[in-house]
């Protein structure tokens, strides 16, 4: 019997889930797509400015790209400038893709961002205010206004539940966190609810599906360090099978990388454990996820046509828009070389 692709478990593949069949449909998106691909930044650039003396040094670096910034500029331009080029490439990312529910799919990020920020205002007693991302499905003013007069019923069903479920994980102990792991359940969830409605959606479903397992294996080490409670901290609907995710809670950081080896983050465990138990940081995790989920998007080369190269595309494009946020700020803020390195490297 041949395993439906939907129900793909963690020892169906060796190194990345499929990404699905070709959509002749998107010729002309993944041709533009596959051109503008060549006008990325290089990895030898991206070292280049981690390796420059100071920030002056590392912006001018970028003279020539579409980062360039004018002299003496500072963190506000710097961030006003990143800000436009994630705009921009947002809007691309629409205008090229033919299908509105995967447009509608990565525009409710924002919504959970918005969500996120104004449920720690509200629970903790913060005024609502209105700065709120315009990026997403549902208006900034109208989610203020729902806040405002609590008339919740004016906004998405799936926000509803968020909201609702958010809240009640709060008031189990008002920890802030709970509204962040309850947000990021409702966001995960509902994801890969609408990524099951697309056509042709084995690609995205199993990029939503990597996405959780590295949520997943961030959150273990991080609760493990902090030593917090890690009662509904992990996400459903990954890969990795949640009784081994919860035995990696009471494991010592030397055990981490057997325990997850018969899986293509064995890697990243093994090394971002390490790196966390000698030097008492997540850069080398946070690094390693990052290489892992890229390496899957690099995977849509095998695709002559179709929306997962201008998916790929698009998220690759955001990743070196915060890599370069990343850099330019820790060289700003003066931050030492070698810290950076193991962030990117």
């Amino acid at each position: 019997m041949q395993l439906d692709k939907m129900d793909l478990g963690i020892h169906d593949f060796f190194t990345y889930p499929p990404v699905g069949e070709d959509d002749y449909a998107y010729m002309f998106q993944t041709a533009q797509v596959r051109s503008m691909e060549t006008q990325m930044l290089t990895r030898t650039a991206l070292l280049d400015m981690a390796n420059a003396s100071d920030f002056t040094s590392a912006a001018g670096s970028l003279s020539g790209t579409e980062y360039t910034l004018p002299s003496g500029a500072g963190a506000a331009e710097l961030e006003t400038m990143l800000r436009q080029r994630r705009s921009a490439v947002r809007r691309l990312f629409e205008d090229l893709m033919l299908d509105e529910r995967i447009v509608e799919i990565f525009r409710n990020r924002n919504d959970y961002a918005n969500l996120r920020l104004v449920l720690r205002r509200v629970l903790t007693d913060k005024p609502v205010g209105a700065d709120y991302s315009a990026e997403g499905n549902a208006p900034p003013e109208l989610l203020a206004q729902a806040f405002e007069e609590q008339n919740y019923a004016i906004l998405p069903e799936h926000v509803q539940a968020a909201i609702d479920q958010a809240t009640l994980a709060y008031y189990q102990n008002k920890s802030v966190r709970q509204i962040d792991f309850a947000i990021d359940r409702a966001e995960a969830a509902y994801g890969l609810e609408r990524a099951r409605t697309v056509d042709g959606n084995v690609f995205l479903v199993n990029l939503f599906r990597i996405q959780v397992d590295l949520t997943n294996l961030r959150t273990m080490l991080r609760v493990k360090s902090l030593g917090a409670d890690p009662r509904d901290a992990l996400l459903e609907g990954g890969f990795v099978e949640m009784d081994r995710l919860r035995q990696g809670f009471d494991l010592p950081y030397e055990a981490l990388g057997a325990l997850f080896f018969a899986t293509p983050y064995h890697h990243i465990v093994e090394s971002g454990a390490g790196y966390l138990a000698a030097n008492g940081s997540f850069l080398v995790v946070e690094q390693q996820c990052d290489d892992y989920l890229l390496g899957y998007l690099r995977q849509t080369m095998q695709i002559a046509s179709g929306p997962q190269p201008v998916i790929a595309f698009f998220l690759a494009k955001e990743h070196e828009i915060r890599t370069v946020r990343l850099i330019l700020t820790a060289k700003k803020n003066q931050l030492d070389t070698k810290l950076i390195l193991d962030r990117i490297a």
